[in-house]
């Protein structure tokens, strides 16, 4: 994302302290994940699993969302850990992030290999900036997904526009939040999107303040 990251943010989240790299294991639908955390101030909000990402892998593991077999792509990627599940349950995956971050997902990629190879394809890592690289990228797409990007208002017109290309042949499109009122992340819900996007909220956790939605879009606009 672009932006003073340190603004996004509360500072609480230490996110600029120090410079460290921090491996974490997590588990969703009998897989197993290692994740390395690159924490920095070059790649800021990218660095980390951000609960939002967590819920996502969770709600597809509890919902049986079928993956296997679809065209996946996965936007902010930072760590990369939505992509990975995906493509380690056996869909064509396609990761993405700023140039900054490509680095940390490939590392992620290689280092979650599974034993016997991936099921479909290795995951493809590019960069993709919304608003001005989306037209590079195909539509035929079965699922776009995405967790805890909505955080910078001023690149929600950007993101809606890179949406609607990428989902146009008919894509449904998940995304999961951190629902933050000071950053009109349910403005962009509320607002932006159902501007070129029939929303749905499928999850909502209270106590995180966590939504995930299902978006497609509207043909009558």
């Amino acid at each position: 994302m672009n932006g003073d990251e340190e603004d996004v943010f509360p500072v609480d989240d230490d996110l600029f302290e120090e410079t460290f790299s921090a491996d974490c294991v997590y588990k969703f639908c009998g897989e197993e994940f290692k994740i390395n955390q690159a924490f920095s101030a070059n790649l800021g909000v990218a660095a980390r699993v951000w609960d939002s990402a967590l819920h996502l892998c969770r709600f597809f593991e509890e919902k049986c969302v079928p993956l296997k077999g679809k065209k996946i792509i996965e936007l902010g990627a930072g760590t990369g850990i939505v992509g990975i599940l995906a493509a380690r349950l056996g869909a064509d995956v396609t990761i993405t992030d700023l140039p900054l971050a490509v680095p940390q997902l490939q590392k992620n990629v290689s280092a979650n290999t599974p034993p016997g190879g991936w099921c479909s394809a290795e995951p493809a890592v590019v960069p993709l900036s919304w608003g001005q690289d989306q037209e590079n990228f195909p539509s035929d797409w079965d699922l776009v997904l995405g967790a805890d990007i909505v955080y910078l208002s001023d690149t929600y017109p950007l993101l809606v526009e890179t949406l609607t290309h990428l989902c146009k042949d008919g894509a449904v499109a998940y995304l999961s939040s951190k629902m933050r009122m000071e950053h009109g992340t349910p403005c962009f819900y509320d607002g932006n999107l159902p501007q070129k996007f029939h929303v749905e909220l499928v999850q909502r956790d209270q106590e995180q303040n966590i939504s995930i939605y299902r978006a497609t879009v509207r043909r009558d606009v």
